[in-house]
């Protein structure tokens, strides 16, 4: 099949079957374009042509070019030629696919970003007064929520999906918290007293009120008209809170998920009991903490001790 009549048959598969977005369908334009002209400067104008040692060395080529490319567009480059001799072969328009031994590039693995304990204390300070001082009797309720809201972020390392879906009756357990992760899978998570102290000031001070505007509901966090808090606002909370503490890096839920496992870390925590409060499935999702716990002690290493450098 000719190599410009078999992409445009595939684009439009991919756009009108799949129900790809325009941004995704031009991403594939783009990359099979660089694709079937590396093909054609080697005299190739037909699918059928295409060895699997030709697209071996298309990728190879790909991957050494300077300036290199990301891993992700690599992956996504490598993605779209494989998504065509696939469909070719599926549609019965080609009889065999020679991107089939064709493997992804591995993406590097990225550290996630944790704040510094100094940081979090900033950022729980900006989103509203410490319960029990004085600024707290006069505060404007959102900030009584909004305080025990990333004071419970922090304290359980929960995702902020998790925090959301909260009932009132899932804080009645003392010290603990009952907390329902992905699959419906429930764990519960100790909570320590200051997150404990937010979340008591916000039930007795602020939802009681908010609770009457709205229809019943048994979530924890609402929002000022009664309604359960959602996620976006959860989000936004924070970014705001991060804004006034100053903190010039992206702050997101994830972050204080990130800081509560890094924290743990190098507090000397075991590994699996992170595992355990974070609500991972495999230990090897959580050793990703290690590395960071790793890199702190290095910096550490390398700035006091006297032959270091």
């Amino acid at each position: 099949m000719d190599l410009g009549r078999a992409v445009e048959t595939y684009l439009r598969h991919v756009a009108l079957e799949r129900g790809l977005s325009d941004h995704t369908v031009a991403a594939y334009r783009r990359d099979l374009a660089v694709y079937t002209e590396w093909l054609v400067a080697r005299g190739i104008g037909d699918t059928d042509a295409v060895t699997p040692a030709m697209v071996a060395e298309f990728a190879a080529e790909r991957a050494s070019a300077e300036p290199p490319p990301a891993a992700s567009s690599l992956a996504r480059l490598q993605s779209s030629v494989r998504g065509l001799h696939r469909f070719l072969v599926r549609e019965g328009r080609a009889d065999d696919d020679p991107s089939g031994r064709l493997r992804p590039p591995k993406a590097p693995r990225r550290l996630p970003k944790a704040l510094s304990i100094g940081q979090v204390e900033q950022l729980l300070d900006a989103a509203g007064p410490t319960p029990g001082s004085e600024d707290a009797t006069a505060a404007d309720p959102s900030a009584v929520r909004d305080r025990a809201l990333l004071e419970l972020l922090y304290a359980t390392g929960a995702r902020v999906s998790e925090i959301v879906q909260l009932d009132v009756d899932d804080t009645a357990h003392g010290d603990v918290l009952r907390v329902r992760g992905k699959g419906a899978k429930e764990r519960i998570v100790p909570v320590g007293s200051y997150a404990r102290a937010a979340v008591e000031a916000y039930l007795t001070r602020v939802r009681p009120a908010w609770a009457a505007k709205g229809r019943a509901t048994p979530r924890l966090f609402l929002g000022v008209r009664g309604a359960p808090l959602s996620r976006q606002s959860a989000w936004l909370i924070i970014q705001a809170a991060a804004e006034r503490a100053g903190l010039t890096a992206h702050v997101s839920p994830h972050t204080l998920r990130h800081s509560f496992a890094t924290h743990l870390l190098q507090g000397g925590a075991d590994v699996r009991v992170v595992q355990e409060l974070l609500g991972h499935a495999s230990v090897a999702t959580t050793q990703i903490y290690t590395h960071v716990s790793v890199d702190a002690l290095r910096d550490v290493y390398a700035t006091a001790h006297p032959r270091a450098r």
